[in-house]
């Protein structure tokens, strides 16, 4: 199956029937949060992030496919605050994030703040029926995200531009994906065995997974990133260090995603020998397949919304 994008995904996506429920929740929720941009909001209608959440997550039940569009919008909308000057200025940018990154540990969040209310109220709903080994490993990722935003407002600033690595390390703190990942886990009421989420198939696929969203995204962004001087983008960084035009620094960067994509269904269709390898019960086979389904379920439905969402067309 292909997309409206130049990506062939062999994966079919799926999306929840649940979209219009979690809907009106998302549409109470933004209400609830009124210093976050609501429905009315110039273009937000149109980014369809609670049919991100339906294709992301499509077995959750309705009001989870609601948790998920709320996240969803917290991750865009917390985002764009740092599009404008505010990303500019990485010492206000930090402790924007630290408080943030308190509230994981038991901070209260100031009303004022509707980006601390927003937050506070994700996480709650988030940890609700988790281990607490569950509940460390979302806290830790959450942190890595929120923390990873001061990095990248320095680096607009920057007289150094980054390299591929440098990129990457950024990237995957930005891109939020070990958070969303975690949501398969939550939102399916789930958890996977350590033996078998640390294995290194199963880490493979997962990093995979979320930096096709990455490379992909940034194809589609660099219409609007390269003009305010955001650096990290793969298509600059590609451009830069092969001397090529802009349009054949997409066309590599799409072509570097598409064989990662083969590589997932490869890693994918090998992991009931990791099972086997492990000794996992049934119970547990079908636990990790579950998770392992969600993140190629995730990367198809993302990728199908991608192409179609308004956020990047209006951009």
């Amino acid at each position: 199956m292909s997309d409206d994008t130049s990506l062939q995904i062999p994966f079919p996506y799926r999306r929840s029937l649940h979209g219009p429920y979690a809907a009106g929740l998302h549409r109470d929720w933004l209400t609830r949060h009124p210093l976050l941009p609501d429905a009315d909001h110039p273009g937000y209608a149109h980014w369809e992030v609670v049919d991100l959440a339906a294709l992301g997550y499509p077995d959750a039940g309705p009001d989870d496919i609601a948790l998920g569009a709320d996240l969803m919008g917290f991750y865009f909308l917390f985002d764009d605050q740092f599009d404008g000057p505010l990303g500019r200025r990485p010492s206000e940018v930090a402790p924007i994030c630290e408080r943030l990154i308190a509230i994981l540990h038991g901070a209260t969040p100031e009303q004022s703040s509707a980006a601390e209310t927003a937050f506070a109220d994700l996480w709650s709903r988030s940890v609700q029926g988790m281990s607490a080994r569950w509940q460390a490993r979302a806290a830790y990722n959450w942190e890595w995200y929120f923390a990873s935003h001061p990095a990248e407002a320095a680096g607009r600033i920057s007289n150094r531009p980054p390299d591929r690595d440098g990129y990457l390390v950024l990237r995957r703190g930005t891109a939020a994906m070990e958070t969303v990942f975690d949501m398969v886990e939550r939102l399916g009421r789930f958890e996977v065995p350590a033996a078998v989420l640390h294995h290194p198939v199963l880490r493979q696929l997962r990093q995979l997974a979320a930096d096709i969203p990455s490379l992909s995204n940034d194809v589609r962004s660099f219409p609007l990133e390269a003009p305010r001087g955001d650096v990290y983008n793969l298509v600059m960084i590609v451009q830069r260090e092969r001397h090529c035009s802009a349009e054949e620094a997409c066309a590599l960067v799409l072509e570097e995603a598409q064989l990662m994509i083969g590589r997932c269904g490869s890693l994918h269709e090998s992991l009931p020998d990791v099972y086997t390898e492990l000794g996992l019960s049934r119970i547990e086979r079908a636990v990790a397949q579950r998770y392992a389904d969600g993140l190629i379920t995730w990367l198809a439905g993302y990728l199908s919304w991608e192409a179609r969402t308004g956020r990047y067309q209006a951009a």
